[in-house]
């Protein structure tokens, strides 16, 4: 019933618009120029590494044209699952920083030494960090989500999928943009320029850069001061009372996250003939937000109550937070912490890619150069909300580089028989230094830097990869084309970790540097391998219809937990540290059309996929250490995709998609219980320390069964001179557990987002004025969950209380007047 009320009133607003523009319609016909006539246009897509129409590719690909994104303001990777259905972004506070859900295989945030599922490619260089959502997309030329397996074509990192951006490059004739966006909730102002010219007859130049600034929030603050008290453990270790200091904690900024970003890109084209293009983009990114949790809302609580184990408070499935600045008296030196004490998150960013393209006679060259270099630095509070005597504040600073050199040879022979060859290096490094603060701990005899710290950490992982991939295609029969491929990694990775500096109160349960002994500095070297073969068999007897069928595999590297801890409870604490890779295999099997003479796009994919060692991290607390676990999964499902654009109503467009998609552990019988969970809820205690459960065929997280969208375009011509385009489209999900380990308390329940906007401006585009709202339902809704620290008893006992659940929480409504001016 909610279903069809939201898809009620978005048919209402669909007609309303419709009745509203329809006497310019009628004029329309009356002119001599207009909009196209109807029918479907074509989009291009790159999914097998070369540029295809979306309906020749045989994999299961949606992809958003250059209007579709400028219409709906997609710029970003949060803003991709607002109209990809089975696709879920989580902003995460710390590890990874993100976690990325497709078809309900996706990567959990804690640990930033899991790289994502649910690769990101810009430009044709992988991006696998969680911390790309920090990024903003603009000027871009089109967006596509691969769905399922990519490894062949996109490498390690790819087991769920990969999200593809490719930016727009300078034109044939001069373009000069200038735009200025206001958005209403968040009091948030935007300015954007592009000059894209011509450089003689063989090169251009293209500039592009965005400045936004909030001068309010999406999220509220509510809280009170908060006192912290501190102890000295030398003067309790001496047989004092701790001279204990009281420390006033004043609430965060209630609008969060008052963020301020610039994006800056220069592109550079050149064709000094016609067989060779050179491009090279280079890209500079700043983003800063006035708390890295900001979006974390404590929206179940585990006592009857419903109030907060920690603050005592309700807990509310909305858009608030209850969190407290760091004391200033302790700010004040404190590492990588402001004065003020303020939480923060900044991320910073340089990459540069060369992409250059041979084309002969019969075969073409690509080669794809990418250095990216990103640094995040956070304030946060760490136990997302703040009670008194009970806060953890932690700061960080963590640096990721990344050299990459790709080569690519594909034949393009008249005959049936083509094949594609390539070769990728890759070298990384990742530095992580982070400084933690609990239990109300001081020490005034240490330095002053770590007077109030519990313990720090430092790590790094050095890594490298070579990768050969190739693919030979044999066409069969003209309309049958049988395709196969594998791909080889070879990579290895050096790490280190070591906690320099713990307080004497935790240092019988963190091993430090000068650990007695010997385990105080982990390495590791680890060296990892996998072949991943692809075979497709596609049927095209037509070019309005291709069927495929395709057996795929993939591989997810194994690594290293730089942000973990060194235990003393733990007999291992390597094993702690790393983690084996994940691996995936399985079949698809689809269907596109394109009928009633390129009106109707109407497209079905049938999969299913087996994973080896799913990656899922989480807080062992009995013995305080972070652990990687690996479990076995599947996910299968139906997906049926259709696109109408009548030749009889020119400028309209009807779309809309759904989806069903079973996600459930296949063996995880030593999973780790959520906290609180009882004997009758499945939970044990192995050892009398750790808790267990048996997962096996229980939902994976972020995994709703039934997903989909229903939306739709109008554009038209009013009077002689002017343009009228909207759009409305809403988006539908089933209910499901944002938790991994099937914590009922996190349930979130199924919900519909509607988004719409409208332009008015010139014929030719000129100029514009359009409002776009997003999430006009206003809908709360959780894509990720930690469950509350310093919450929830009893684990793997007989009376138990769940921990308060933490969610990743979604952006309410925003509306935006843009305007737009082209020169």
């Amino acid at each position: 019933m909610r279903v069809a009320r939201s898809l009620l009133l978005g048919s209402s607003i669909l007609g309303s618009a419709m009745l509203f523009v329809a006497p310019a319609h009628a004029q329309i016909e009356e002119q001599e120029t207009g909009i196209e006539a109807g029918g479907l246009t074509e989009i291009v897509v790159t999914a097998r590494k070369r540029e295809e129409s979306v309906q020749d590719v045989p994999v299961a690909v949606t992809a958003f044209s250059e209007e579709l994104i400028e219409q709906r303001d997609i710029t970003s990777v949060e803003k991709i699952a607002a109209i990809a259905p089975n696709f879920n972004v989580g902003r995460a506070s710390n590890g990874s920083g993100a976690q990325l859900t497709l078809r309900g295989i996706g990567s959990s945030s804690t640990s930033i030494g899991i790289e994502q599922s649910v690769a990101v490619v810009v430009d044709g260089a992988y991006y696998g960090q969680g911390r790309i959502i920090n990024e903003g997309f603009f000027d871009l030329q089109r967006v596509e989500v691969l769905k399922g397996p990519q490894a062949l074509f996109f490498g390690k990192n790819a087991t769920a999928g990969v999200i593809s951006f490719t930016t727009k490059d300078p034109g044939p004739d001069p373009e000069f943009i200038a735009k200025a966006g206001y958005e209403f909730n968040a009091e948030q102002w935007r300015l954007e320029g592009i000059a894209s010219m011509p450089l003689g007859d063989s090169a251009g130049i293209r500039l592009a850069a965005r400045y936004s600034k909030m001068e309010g929030g999406l999220y509220d603050n509510i809280q009170v001061d908060r006192s912290y008290t501190t102890i000295d453990i030398i003067d309790v270790i001496g047989g004092g009372a701790g001279n204990a200091i009281v420390h006033t904690a004043t609430p965060v900024t209630s609008d969060q996250p008052g963020e301020e970003e610039f994006l800056g890109r220069a592109t550079f084209k050149v064709e000094p003939s016609d067989r060779l293009t050179a491009t090279v983009k280079a890209s500079y990114n700043y983003n800063r937000t006035q708390n890295s949790s900001w979006n974390y809302a404590v929206y179940a609580c585990g006592l009857p109550s419903g109030d907060s184990q920690l603050t005592g408070l309700p807990c509310e499935a909305d858009f608030i937070t209850r969190q407290n600045n760091l004391p200033t008296d302790i700010a004040a030196n404190f590492p990588f912490a402001p004065a003020d004490g303020k939480p923060y998150n900044r991320y910073e960013s340089f990459a540069a890619t060369g992409n250059l393209i041979y084309e002969a006679d019969s075969f073409q060259i690509t080669s794809v150069t990418n250095y990216q270099w990103n640094n995040n630095q956070w304030l946060c509070v760490c136990d997302f909300q703040t009670g008194d005597n009970t806060g953890t504040w932690a700061t960080e600073d963590a640096s990721w580089t990344a050299f990459s050199q790709e080569l690519r040879l594909l034949t393009q022979f008249d005959g049936p028989f083509n094949v594609m060859i390539g070769a990728l290096y890759q070298d990384t490094k990742r530095d992580f230094d982070q400084f933690v603060m609990f239990a109300g701990l001081r020490d005034d005899t240490a330095a002053p830097e770590n007077q109030y710290l519990a313990t720090t950490k430092t790590s790094f992982t050095n890594g490298e990869t070579f990768a050969v991939f190739g693919q030979a295609t044999f066409d069969i029969t003209p309309e049958l084309e049988l395709a196969g491929g594998v791909r080889y990694t070879d990579e290895s990775k050096d790490s280190f970790f070591t906690q320099p500096y713990n307080n004497l109160g935790v240092q019988g349960i963190f091993r430090d540097q000068n650990d007695p002994d010997g385990l105080g500095e982990i390495t590791a070297s680890q060296n990892f391998d996998n072949w991943s073969p692809e075979v497709t068999l596609t049927y095209q007897p037509n070019p309005d219809l291709l069927i495929y069928g395709a057996y795929k595999t993939a591989y997810k590297s194994g690594g290293f937990s730089n942000g973990g801890i060194n235990s003393k409870f733990s007999p291992d604490p390597l094993a702690d540290l790393t983690f084996e890779p994940e691996e995936a295999e399985g079949f698809e099997i689809g269907i596109k059309s394109t009928l009633a003479n390129n009106q109707l796009r109407l497209n079905l994919t049938v999969f299913d996929y087996d994973y080896t060692d799913l990656q899922v991290d989480f807080f062992n607390s009995p013995i305080f250490a972070f652990q990687t676990l690996t479990a076995d999964a599947r996910t299968r499902g139906v997906e049926v995709d259709f696109e109408f654009a009548p030749n009889g109503v020119p400028g309209l467009n009807l779309r809309g998609s759904i989806n069903y998609t079973d996600a459930e552990y296949t063996d995880f019988a030593g999973a780790p219980c959520y906290a609180g969970q009882t004997i009758a809820e499945g939970c044990t205690l192995v050892g009398g320390i750790s808790a267990r459960q048996d997962l096996t065929g229980a939902p994976l997280s972020v995994a709703p069964e039934w997903t989909g969208t229903l939306g739709a375009a109008y554009d038209t011509f009013v009077g002689d001179d002017f343009r009228l385009s909207f759009s409305v489209d809403s988006r539908y999900s089933d209910s499901y557990l944002p938790s991994g380990f099937g914590n009922p308390l996190s349930r979130q329940d199924s919900f519909v987002t509607i988004d719409a906007g409208i332009r008015f401006g010139a014929e030719d585009r000129n100029w514009e004025i359009g409002v776009i709202g997003k999430n006009l339902t206003n809908e709360f809704y959780v894509t990720g969950v930690v469950d509350g620290p310093s919450t929830g008893v009893g684990t793997g006992t007989a009376v138990g209380t769940k921990a308060d659940q933490l969610g990743f929480g979604s952006l309410p409504r925003t509306v935006m007047v843009e305007l737009i001016k082209r020169f």
